[in-house]
């Protein structure tokens, strides 16, 4: 097992029954401010082997790329990472999760309510989740019933430097009413509470649990990491000894119910990028062009080629 860092004690912050109400109202102020940059989609679906996959065409995904094209080329110049989250816009701040995390609004989001949950002092995107990273997201997971989920490293999908972890609210769209791939999820035979999803043609371990008894944000922090440790090991990677450094790429996702992990080996099939969210259903396009090459090879094939086949 990793060891941590030592900390001082933990203090929570975030006031409970406030997440979502804060949430809106800096929405509507950040739209107002323009410092809110919501990227338009339209969306099909596509089913393969009972998964209802969600591809988004992002009409005007050019914007973000300029920002970030324009942030390297800072960087370029500077020869220093530009830190989107040091200063944070104070525009998108939601609120103090813990004395280590805080909430953002993302800021070209997709759809509203779309959270990013922040160390407040500059930790590399590549260390491994911690127990205090843990906490700070079940605290906002009690008030908002959402799927989590983390791009480990710049191979699964990170495009910030700076250790976050993401929150969107459920359902992803209004015509699904849980996550496109609950049915592959539905088929796992789990032991010790662990499993392997069966229907995806790639790397991966799952696990369940039901803290829904227990009011303790610090107590499921410490849960959901043994949990971590536990699947980052089922899918074969080992762990540094005393080291924060996570062995390999990944997408995390998590639920009230259950966590998976999926090593990664590319960020991307072609010109399609995929993050953690294209191994819950949900892919995004830039054009036409890309689309065709997705319905071409589908969807389990093109996450299977930025996996890691079994």
């Amino acid at each position: 097992m990793v060891r941590e860092l030592s900390r001082r004690p933990e203090t929570l912050l975030l006031k409970t029954g406030t997440l979502w109400r804060q949430a809106m109202a800096r929405t509507e102020y950040a739209r107002q401010t323009g410092d809110l940059k919501s990227i338009e989609t339209e969306y099909q679906i596509i089913e393969q082997d009972q998964i209802s996959f969600v591809v988004r065409s992002l009409s005007n995904i050019a914007r973000k790329e300029k920002a970030k094209a324009q942030q390297k080329l800072q960087e370029a110049k500077t020869g220093k990472y530009i830190d989107p989250f040091l200063p944070y816009n104070k525009n998108l701040f939601v609120c103090d999760i813990l004395s280590s995390h805080l909430c953002l609004l993302n800021k070209f989001n997709i759809v509203d309510g779309h959270l990013l949950i922040v160390t407040r002092d500059f930790e590399e995107q590549e260390n491994l989740i911690n127990i205090h990273d843990f906490t700070a997201l079940w605290s906002c997971m009690q008030e908002i019933d959402g799927l989590a989920f983390y791009n480990g490293g710049s191979a699964a999908g990170a495009s910030q430097r700076h250790k976050h972890l993401q929150l969107l609210p459920l359902p992803l769209i209004p015509d699904l009413e849980n996550l496109p791939i609950q049915p592959a999820i539905d088929q796992v035979v789990f032991h010790n509470s662990l499993g392997i999803v069966p229907g995806f043609p790639f790397v991966n371990a799952i696990a369940s649990y039901d803290f829904s008894n227990i009011d303790n944000p610090f107590t499921v922090g410490k849960l959901l990491s043994d949990c971590y440790y536990s699947l980052l090991e089922k899918v074969g990677f080992t762990l540094p000894h005393n080291s924060l450094q996570q062995p390999g790429a990944y997408n995390f996702l998590a639920t009230r119910k259950w966590m998976m992990i999926v090593p990664r080996s590319r960020d991307s099939f072609g010109s399609i990028a995929i993050n953690s969210l294209g191994f819950a259903g949900s892919l995004f396009v830039k054009n036409q062009t890309c689309l065709k090459l997705l319905i071409e090879q589908t969807p389990l094939k093109i996450l299977s080629a930025v996996a890691h086949s079994k």
